[in-house]
């Protein structure tokens, strides 16, 4: 891998390095080299076309052909981007979907109708074609600048029809050595011409397949997040109905039971009702107590009033295991990542607590460099009996989905015994 720094995964640099040596050696070598491959390849596919009416024969020629162009074709592609410090994913060959004869020649098809095979494949010969024209220049350049610049005779100075040997065996007079000189300065600036146009055609054929297969990741890793918000939003909707149908209204229910008691004994049994008033009082405010928890897990409040820091001591003072906290965090970070952090940390506890039978937990959070960018990390680890599963519905899938709708990714680590350690790294994206 080259010292020099790269661009952003997918995509082409705005300003390639120039590299005019490395791309004057590559053209030269593609120049003398080139157009043989390619001749070479043009009679491979007369060979596979004319042997074809014999017992199909020619069909293995075409379909090795298949095979050589792509892997022409990834050789460009390494070729150029290695060049020209361009981040650009591999040239991927689309395997077979079915066994079979018939899917087998289906896959062949669909690889020779690859747009990204066949753009890659003019780039090569564009770059062999421009350096054989390169070559023929720089010969050019360097014949005519011997002849102009080498030394006369000293028998045929008087003489005004004296030559020299000039270009491709010809005797070139003297008295056109300016125009030689001028010659050769037009080769040179011909060379150097080449070279640019090289870099400026490959670039963008390379550069548009970077963008393309950025775009193409760009819309999966969206398509990921919003599948994610959608899951996250209907774990997190039927959290909250399972919340309130077997938490809150039950007790509100018997709220409203007891005072209906009360009111039917207030007359004749006072002391009766009172007592009855004071039951529903309390359950009143443990009512209010779980109405309070379920709108906490809904948000908690104390992440846009003290930040990510004080809403995880706020967690590790309620949960039910002992939680050590290591966090080292430099200020404030977007909210949807805080949020990301802060839940996933919530549920894991939750988890551990309920089915790890774990003894102690181990929260650590901080911030780190991740393809590119700054990212909020987190690694949960109990001492339990291990065996976590991802499951449709459960709490691990819930926290998946809150990381991926968040543009981050998750990491269970659970054996069978013990222990569990969750990481989430989620981006910091202002």
């Amino acid at each position: 891998m080259t010292s020099t720094p790269k661009v952003s995964p997918g995509t082409a640099p705005a300003r390639p390095p120039l590299r005019l040596g490395m791309t004057l050696l590559h053209m030269a070598l593609l120049g003398s080299a080139g157009l043989i491959m390619f001749s070479l390849l043009l009679g491979w596919l007369s060979l596979g076309i004319a042997l074809t009416p014999l017992l199909g024969l020619g069909l293995l020629f075409l379909a090795g052909l298949v095979y050589a162009l792509f892997g022409i074709a990834r050789f460009e592609l390494m070729r150029v981007s290695n060049l020209y410090d361009i981040d650009v994913s591999a040239l991927i060959w689309r395997p077979r979907r079915r066994e079979g004869f018939g899917e087998y020649v289906r896959s062949l098809g669909r690889n020779l109708a690859n747009g990204r095979m066949w753009a890659l494949l003019g780039s090569l010969l564009f770059s062999c074609l421009a350096g054989s024209l390169m070559l023929s220049a720089l010969e050019l350049a360097v014949r005519t600048g011997i002849v102009a610049f080498a030394p006369v005779l000293q028998s045929d100075q008087a003489d005004p029809l004296a030559s020299v040997p000039g270009l491709w065996g010809l005797r070139i007079p003297v008295d056109q050595a300016p125009w030689l000189v001028l010659a050769a300065l037009l080769g040179l600036a011909l060379v150097v011409g080449l070279v640019f146009l090289h870099r400026m055609v490959t670039v963008g054929i390379v550069g548009s397949i970077a963008r393309e297969t950025a775009l193409v990741e760009r819309v999966r890793t969206t398509a990921v997040q919003r599948e994610g918000a959608v899951r996250a939003a209907e774990v997190e909707r039927t959290r909250i109905e399972r919340d309130l149908h077997d938490g809150v209204q039950p007790r509100l229910v018997s709220v409203a039971m007891t005072l209906g008691l009360a009111h039917q004994q207030i007359d004749s049994d006072p002391r009766q009702a009172k007592e009855l008033v004071a039951e529903a009082h309390a359950s009143t405010k443990s009512a209010i107590t779980e109405l309070r928890q379920l709108t906490r897990g809904i948000y908690a409040s104390v992440l846009d009033d003290r930040g990510l820091d004080a809403a995880l001591s706020a967690i590790a003072g309620r949960s039910h295991i002992p939680v050590g906290l290591d966090v080292q965090l430099n200020g404030r970070y977007p909210r949807v990542a805080e949020a990301a952090v802060y839940f996933a940390i919530a549920e894991a506890l939750t988890n551990a607590a309920k089915h790890s039978r774990a003894q102690r937990c181990q929260v650590t959070v901080r911030v780190r460099e991740h393809e590119g960018q700054q990212s909020l990390w987190a690694r949960i680890e109990d001492n339990g009996t291990g065996g976590a599963r991802i499951t449709p519905g459960g709490g691990l899938d819930g926290i998946n989905n809150r990381v991926l709708a968040a543009g981050g990714s998750l990491n269970l680590d659970s054996p069978t015994g013990g222990p569990t350690a969750v990481e989430v790294n989620v981006p910091c994206a202002y």
